[in-house]
């Protein structure tokens, strides 16, 4: 095997304006919405030091600034805490400060998740690095970026996470021309498409927001003209990338996943995974259940 760098950092984009939720997004950042009590970042936050990143370089933009008040320690709400000894409400509070070491960068302009990347290059400097988007949600019963990393290990160049979806839904992706390889759960990526109509895709295996990026993408990025909508699209550098050799920072590879993935990016599927969420958890779910199965019944549905 190959001796690759190890990936010990993560980068969270989490810049974007959330404009399919206003007016909930107009003072309070998409990320922080609650997924039943907690905010949907720090499963993200969750997941990177799960898989053994405990560097984590959060892209921000204006108005996001509770998001690092969130990792960061609340004096006062603590303290009261613990004068009326809520020990549990306490732990809760102070959980996502002991996570990870957080780091914070602005993206000063919407330009497009290849640039909110490239604003990592100082950060990240030459070391592979993971990033994960914060729309998407994977189940911790799954380690799909610990997984990915293991293919980085053995592969080099960088790891896109894919996913089956139907034909008719591929446009709302990026979509991967892909070669199998002697692992059942990997693929040799070959050429990336983004957002392409249905009949043009190269398939219906979609990226999903994880990925595990060569440095390389950074010069990439530097040089990569706008794409669709006027952004530079991290797509568009790790397709050059996949074209690449291993001295110059390719090839790209997939990680073909088929467990539970939760999309909290639009109103239906949001809604969809809070109840999810609450209908796995062991304090609510003998409430919530039989609530939500005499709703439908009352409803019709």
């Amino acid at each position: 095997m190959a001796d690759f760098d190890p990936v010990t950092k993560a980068v969270v984009p989490a810049a974007g304006l959330g404009t399919r939720f206003l007016p909930a997004t107009k003072a309070t950042p998409k990320e922080m919405l609650p997924i039943v009590d907690k905010p949907a970042i720090q499963y993200v936050v969750e997941e990177a030091v799960s898989a053994g990143l405990l560097d984590v370089l959060m892209v921000t933009g204006r108005n996001k600034r509770s998001i690092e008040d969130h990792f960061d320690v609340a004096y006062e709400l603590e303290d009261a805490l613990r004068a009326k000894g809520d020990e549990e409400r306490l732990n809760q509070v102070k959980e996502p400060v002991d996570l990870a070491t957080m780091h914070y960068v602005r993206q000063g302009e919407p330009k497009g998740l290849g640039h909110a990347v490239l604003c990592a290059k100082q950060h990240v400097g030459h070391e592979p690095f993971a990033c994960l988007l914060g729309d998407d949600i994977i189940d911790p019963r799954d380690p799909l970026l610990k997984r990915m990393i293991e293919v980085r290990a053995t592969y080099g160049g960088s790891v896109v996470a894919l996913m089956e979806v139907p034909r008719e839904h591929v446009s709302l992706y990026g979509a991967a021309a892909i070669l199998p390889t002697d692992e059942d759960d990997v693929v040799r990526v070959t050429d990336l498409v983004e957002k392409p109509p249905a009949d043009e895709a190269p398939s219906n295996w979609a990226i999903i927001g994880r990925y595990v990026i060569d440095p390389a993408v950074f010069d990439v990025l530097e040089r990569t003209p706008p794409g669709r909508g006027g952004e530079i699209q991290l797509t568009d550098a790790l397709r050059t990338l996949a074209s690449m050799g291993p001295e110059e920072g390719g090839p790209v590879h997939g990680v073909l996943f088929r467990g539970r993935r939760y999309d909290t990016g639009n109103k239906l599927e949001y809604l969809q995974t809070v109840v999810q969420f609450a209908a796995n958890r062991d304090d609510l779910a003998p409430e919530f259940l039989p609530w939500l199965r005499e709703f439908l019944n009352k409803s019709g549905q």
